[in-house]
């Protein structure tokens, strides 16, 4: 018998969507206090569901939690980004190439790649682009691939964030989606996933090239 884990409470919920989304759209920095009295005060909620808010956040690698500098936003390295990444490379592109092998729907990563165009703003096409990469990957009929891909899409959406910021590639990494997305809608599976393997490696390689090469 399994049990499903037991529902955040409501304010710890909107918490913790809200300092999600600003430190995934770079509003909170890497290495930038997360101080639970002003979260409270902003957020109009007592201490205890911000407590428990970055709780939730340090175990999915976003918040970093010491017992002498309190919570922070995790700071991005070249190591990392890395270790982020090659769990993407070793398992993303076999779950798009079970996803086209078993015909799934495409229509939520076109609508995601519709978004990204129409976005406005760094943010909002950062958001498009991890609903794009997840619309892929879903349908690849094994719940515990998708879940293990779940577990590091946040993290490496903060190295994608830090990443844009300094150098935004908005453009090449659009134009890749779509070849991933158009050898997908064919039906080539070894195709597709090549594509993407590629678009990770390749992301990770201009990121941190200095690394690259060591």
């Amino acid at each position: 018998m399994t049990f499903a884990p037991a529902p955040i409470p409501s304010r710890t919920q909107y918490v913790l969507d809200a300092v999600k989304h600003a430190i995934l759209t770079g509003r909170l920095h890497p290495g930038q206090a997360l101080v639970e009295t002003e979260l409270a005060a902003q957020f109009g909620v007592s201490k205890t569901p911000v407590r428990e808010a970055l709780k939730t956040l340090a175990g999915t690698g976003l918040v970093v939690m010491s017992q002498f500098k309190g919570a922070t936003v995790r700071t991005v390295d070249a190591t990392m980004a890395r270790e982020v990444y090659d769990v993407r490379l070793l398992l993303e592109p076999e779950a798009l190439r079970r996803t086209v092998e078993c015909r799934a729907d495409l229509e939520a990563a076109q609508d995601a790649l519709l978004k990204a165009d129409d976005s406005a703003d760094g943010a909002g096409r950062a958001l498009a682009n991890r609903e794009f990469h997840r619309a892929l990957y879903l349908p690849c009929g094994n719940p515990l691939l998708t879940r293990m891909l779940d577990d590091v899409r946040d993290q490496a959406a903060l190295v994608a964030a830090v990443a844009w910021a300094a150098d935004p590639s908005w453009e090449r990494e659009a134009a890749e989606h779509r070849e991933i997305l158009r050898l997908a809608a064919c039906g080539d599976a070894q195709g597709a996933a090549r594509a993407l393997h590629e678009h990770i490696a390749g992301f990770v390689r201009r990121a941190f090239p200095e690394e690259d090469e060591a």
